[in-house]
């Protein structure tokens, strides 16, 4: 599957399922009925993400998810393997494509038996390399978000990447703050990306609303992930930095028409714009000129509307003599110019 319709919108459903499997439904079909391209799920298991164990290590001290322990937040949190099939196969019935996140590399020995169609490598996961080959060699587009990392680091997970078999790569600025402030935001990000690595890039957004992706696409991003969660849920371990229901409907509107606004690389004047030129200024005659007589600032002005000459000609005439009659009120047209040699 490659990303052709740009701006590419991905649902990201994360842990917003709640640990309900007919939630989890509900929020793909919110994503198809919001014309979102695709939904994102997460596959790990608490024990593929991390180890049980009660040392301070393992214990979130701020955030969002403070006072977790990491085992019991990514226990809570996963989508349980069982699920997968179906909601892929409930993508695929009510047309949908469904793809997913791999934590580790049975992760992907998982999904590629699903045909999981592309993948995404998570921020978090980036410098994770034996995972990133592992993806990389099933040749399917790969999706990589940049979360915390610099350019060399980057760099090297773009590099080996390509080196292991992926032809098709998409580079996501991200923050990962969360929530994210807007303040957290360097959206210049996305065409430093583009110049350097020359690939689509996009942005995985985890404020709280759609301010940002709409910037994005306006600074060159072609795809948007963003979590979702349906109109009335008050529960999920994402649900502060999830857009709603109608909400995610206003984003895809708001990302469309942003990106309609950059039109093409050419300058060229639309066509809508063409009824206007008549209320331009163009040069008329104000006072009665006999042949022979000279073109002057009293008996030629540049006025509205259009329908004369255009006033890139009007210091051209000064003291140019009139090679005809020509009557006050009537605008001068392309012949005098052709006579006078002008042009």
């Amino acid at each position: 599957m490659m990303i052709k319709k740009i701006p590419f919108l991905i649902a990201e459903i994360s842990a917003n399922h709640c640990g309900n499997f007919n939630l989890a439904k509900k929020l793909i079909k919110c994503a198809k009925q919001n014309n979102v391209n695709a939904v994102k799920l997460q596959t790990y298991t608490a024990d593929t993400m991390t180890i049980k164990s009660n040392k301070k290590y393992f214990k979130i001290k701020n955030g969002l998810w403070k006072g977790y322990n990491l085992w019991d937040l990514y226990n809570e949190a996963h989508t349980p393997l069982k699920w997968h099939k179906g909601l892929f196969d409930y993508g695929k019935k009510i047309g949908i494509t469904v793809f997913s996140t791999p934590f580790d590399e049975t992760a992907v020995d998982f999904l590629e038996k699903l045909k999981c169609p592309l993948y995404k490598v998570a921020s978090f996961e980036m410098t994770d390399i034996p995972l990133v080959k592992k993806i990389a060699s099933t040749k399917k587009p790969m999706i990589i978000s940049t979360g915390m990392a610099n350019i060399k680091e980057i760099e090297l997970t773009f590099k080996i990447a390509k080196k292991c078999g992926a032809k098709d790569i998409t580079l996501l600025y991200c923050v990962s703050n969360y929530p994210s402030k807007i303040s957290d935001f360097n959206l210049n990000n996305i065409k430093i990306l583009k110049e350097k690595f020359k690939c689509r890039v996009g942005l995985s957004d985890h404020s709280k609303d759609e301010k940002v992706a709409v910037a994005a696409i306006a600074a060159g991003a072609e795809v948007v992930e963003k979590h979702i969660a349906l109109d009335n849920q008050k529960k999920g371990l994402d649900i502060k930095f999830s857009l709603k229901g109608k909400k995610i409907q206003q984003l895809r509107k708001a990302i469309d028409e942003t990106h309609n606004l950059l039109g093409n690389k050419e300058f060229y004047r639309n066509q809508s714009e063409e009824k206007n030129k008549l209320f331009r200024r163009s040069i008329f005659v104000m006072k009665n000129i006999k042949k022979g007589e000279k073109f002057s600032r009293n008996n030629i002005k540049r006025v509205r509307p259009g329908h004369g000459l255009s006033p890139i000609y009007y210091e051209k005439l000064l003291n140019k003599k009139s090679p005809i009659n020509l009557f006050a009120e009537e605008p001068l047209k392309k012949n005098i110019l052709k006579k006078l040699k002008i042009i």
